[in-house]
């Protein structure tokens, strides 16, 4: 093959598997976070040239955030489950059992890649966070708005603060991912649910 040939080959941007690819940028994203993620390592991780990552997915940033949409499909299915829970504490453990699986999966990385990526950008990659921080400012409001409708079911009592109630339940979320990511196995991140289940408001 001759030079031209060459470089026209590594061009080509349909010669592997974008689904494949992707979920490979997933991972490597998950693993070392937007910051800690280089071209070098996605490239690697995904099999392809760089002139096929930006033929196919754009920048890293674009890349970052179709990442962030396969992981919401894939392994946040569970918020939708929660929400559709008959009672709030129902809602609660839903979203901690299914975090806890989330993070605790042995073929996945521990940790949250939201949490991770909230805490770990920097200046330079603060549109990256804002879209993080944005998208969980909508589950939070779709939490809020359940809790609320819990309170005028009577399936939890009048006096409790709906916001509040979230914000501790996003807390927990959170410690779930952290811990998990600082080690911590998964009967201790079940303890944590089963500590924070048992202080659950009931109407």
């Amino acid at each position: 093959m001759n030079k031209p040939e060459a470089i026209a080959a590594r061009g080509r941007p349909r010669e592997f598997c974008v689904d494949h690819a992707l979920a490979q940028a997933l991972r490597v994203f998950w693993e070392k976070g937007y910051e800690g993620t280089s071209l070098t390592d996605l490239t690697d991780a995904m099999g392809i040239t760089r002139p096929s990552l930006y033929a196919a997915f754009g920048n890293k940033e674009s890349l970052f955030r179709k990442a962030l949409d396969l992981y919401e499909r894939e392994k946040l299915d569970y918020i939708g489950k929660a929400l559709a829970q008959p009672t709030a504490r129902g809602v609660a453990e839903t979203m901690l059992r299914g975090a806890v699986d989330n993070v605790m999966s042995c073929d996945e990385p521990h940790g949250c890649l939201g949490v991770i990526t909230s805490v770990a950008c920097g200046a330079e990659s603060q549109s990256i966070r804002e879209e993080v921080v944005k998208r969980g400012q909508a589950g939070r409001l779709a939490l809020i708005d359940r809790f609320e409708r819990a309170k005028a079911e009577g399936d939890l009592p009048a006096a409790i603060d709906a916001e509040g109630l979230t914000s501790v339940l996003i807390a927990m979320l959170q410690g779930i991912s952290i811990q998990a990511n600082q080690g911590a196995d998964k009967a201790a991140l079940e303890r944590l649910v089963e500590s924070g289940l048992a202080l659950w408001p009931s109407a």
